[in-house]
């Protein structure tokens, strides 16, 4: 099918019509006549709306080819629920959807098609894929990037102070801290009082790539600190940490993270506080 959202938006943009069949890439023709009818329709501005996908510009552009094609359009909604299940495939649910038109006697269509409209389907409903977590299994844990400032009371010099953050995936309930350094000593301490907090320890753990944490993490292994190991025995809970430059891997943690920067970190710029502990309650 012909991408004319595309060309639409490199049209917009002042890109010759060689550029955009290049891109694309499709004929200069093709462009030539998607420009020009879809300037005699209005529809040559940038952006568009989202439910004006490449279908429902190509009704529009051409309504004279608008007719049935007698192929049987597969049940999306049901697609996508079953994507969600371990093992399941779009070739596999494709395969189905053939043996199903077979037996109703009614054309399906092709694999291309097949995966063209389902993308169509997910970018019209904004669907997504929905994360089942189980409670207490899970603690995402990290310093927030941002940070708070303690005056010392003798001296006045400012101390820079570390947030650190343990989010509890299904509940989304989390726990903040604030430590002088980012040290082994400091990370170890926050989880102990993160699990004291929570009451309890979860079977999974995962934290960033901090060398107080993680010394190598790599596609074949992954070292742990020490003290960070044997922290892990003693509570009996196991630590994955999160993929290098994956914040996805932690995205509960990255969120609360993003809450705290804005709701207490920022919220608290403009006041003194003269100790740890005053800070901390």
């Amino acid at each position: 099918m012909v991408n004319y959202r595309e060309i639409i938006r490199l049209k917009c943009l002042n890109h010759s019509k060689s550029q955009i069949a290049t891109s694309l890439p499709c004929s200069r023709n093709t462009v030539t006549e998607v420009c020009d009818l879809a300037e005699q329709k209005g529809l040559l501005v940038w952006p568009l709306s989202d439910e004006l996908t490449d279908e429902e510009i190509r009704k529009i552009l051409y309504p004279g080819r608008v007719k049935e094609s007698g192929r049987k359009m597969p049940d999306y909604s049901y697609i996508h629920k079953e994507l969600a299940k371990p093992g399941v495939t779009l070739t596999l649910l494709w395969s189905e959807y053939c043996e199903q038109c077979e037996a109703e006697k009614a054309i399906p269509y092709q694999y291309t098609q097949f995966c063209d409209y389902y993308k169509a389907f997910v970018y019209k409903t904004k669907a997504t894929m929905r994360i089942k977590r189980k409670p207490g299994e899970l603690l995402e844990v990290d310093w927030a990037g941002n940070t708070l400032t303690v005056t010392d009371s003798i001296t006045g010099e400012d101390i820079k102070a570390y947030v650190f953050v343990a989010s509890l995936p299904c509940s989304l309930y989390s726990y903040a801290e604030a430590f002088p350094s980012m040290v082994t000593e400091n990370w170890i301490t926050a989880h102990i009082h993160a699990y004291q907090f929570f009451g309890g320890a979860t079977r999974i753990l995962v934290p960033d790539n901090l060398k107080t944490g993680v010394i190598r993490h790599t596609r074949s292994e992954v070292v742990l600190n020490r003290i960070y190991q044997e922290m892990a025995e003693h509570y009996g809970t196991a630590i994955i940490p999160a993929r290098p430059v994956s914040p996805k891997d932690k995205p509960n943690a990255e969120g609360t993270v993003n809450v705290i920067s804005t709701w207490i970190i920022a919220a608290l710029r403009n006041r003194k506080f003269f100790s740890f502990n005053e800070l901390t309650i």
